[in-house]
């Protein structure tokens, strides 16, 4: 069994990175700036980013972020977009989900300028995407795709199952697999709340990726042998047996499902760390396209 460790793998991503700013600055080019919009005093959406901002940091880009108060409009907020959107400065931004309730969230996304949208979320991006276009992929499926390919993970002709059909992780990992790509030429399967006989589907797969936010909801019995497992979700469990009175879980239960794989991803230091990375990524080639 081979641990897809994210943890390394987004290590080596931000040096590459860190190297290639060094490169621009040393030859008078613009520095890259990412910009992160916050509303509200979400608690995980500020360790989110407050850990991009300090990988901006680590590599060397330049980085803004944006804090607003909960109270604020809908108007207020599209007012920052759009100031963000004319500002030359800035190569990339992105606007920290969830947003507080009284803010239309697809109306938000779709005022991002699509040149600027490192999260690629935008419908330009999206489509570019399906089209096989150069685009900013979103960054969660764009890391699970980069492990996949950083280790050699044979993906060509294989049946995948997603367990997901968020247009964050679940639809455009069936996009980004089934393409003629590295990493890619699968033939996808995409399970949801709705598909009957999943463990049917399940056990036939060579590749399973796992994102429905229900912690341990992969097990042993559900997975044949030689499987490679991508598992996108991370919940806070009570365990009394911890110092902080909780343990991270993903939608894996690791322990039942790791025997059997060949290829796993570890929660924490799976995913996780790659998301940032690709971000990192992405923005890099906001700065080089607008450049």
């Amino acid at each position: 069994m081979t641990i897809l460790d994210g943890k390394k793998t987004s290590a080596d991503i931000k040096a590459e990175i860190a190297e290639k700013v060094k490169e621009l600055k040393a030859q008078g080019k613009k520095t890259p700036h990412l910009a992160a919009v916050i509303v509200g005093n979400d608690g995980a959406s500020k360790t989110y980013v407050g850990a991009k901002v300090k990988a901006c940091e680590l590599v060397g880009f330049n980085s803004t972020l944006v804090e607003l108060p909960e109270e604020t409009t809908e108007a207020e907020l599209l007012a920052k977009i759009e100031e963000l959107n004319n500002n030359d400065a800035i190569d990339g931004y992105i606007v920290q989900l969830p947003l507080p309730k009284h803010i239309d969230e697809h109306k938000v996304l779709l005022a991002v300028d699509a040149t600027k949208d490192v999260d690629g979320f935008h419908p330009t991006n999206v489509g570019r995407m399906a089209l096989e276009l150069p685009t900013f992929l979103p960054a969660t499926p764009y890391g699970v795709m980069e492990l996949l390919e950083r280790y050699k993970v044979p993906t060509s002709g294989k049946n995948v199952v997603v367990i997901g059909r968020s247009h964050i992780v679940g639809r455009p990992m069936s996009i980004l697999m089934s393409q003629k790509r590295a990493a890619g030429d699968a033939t996808v399967t995409v399970a949801h709340s709705r598909t009957a006989n999943l463990k049917e589907l399940t056990l036939k797969a060579d590749i399973i990726v796992v994102a429905l936010g229900v912690a341990e909801f992969l097990t042993g019995d559900m997975v044949k042998d030689g499987v490679t497992i991508i598992d996108v979700g991370i919940t806070r469990l009570d365990d009394s047996s911890k110092k902080s009175g909780f343990r991270l879980a993903g939608d894996v239960h690791f322990e039942s499902v790791a025997p059997k794989a060949s290829f796993i991803t570890p929660v924490p230091g799976g995913v996780g760390p790659m998301t940032i990375a690709m971000l990192l990524k992405n923005t890099l080639l906001a700065g080089e396209n607008r450049a």
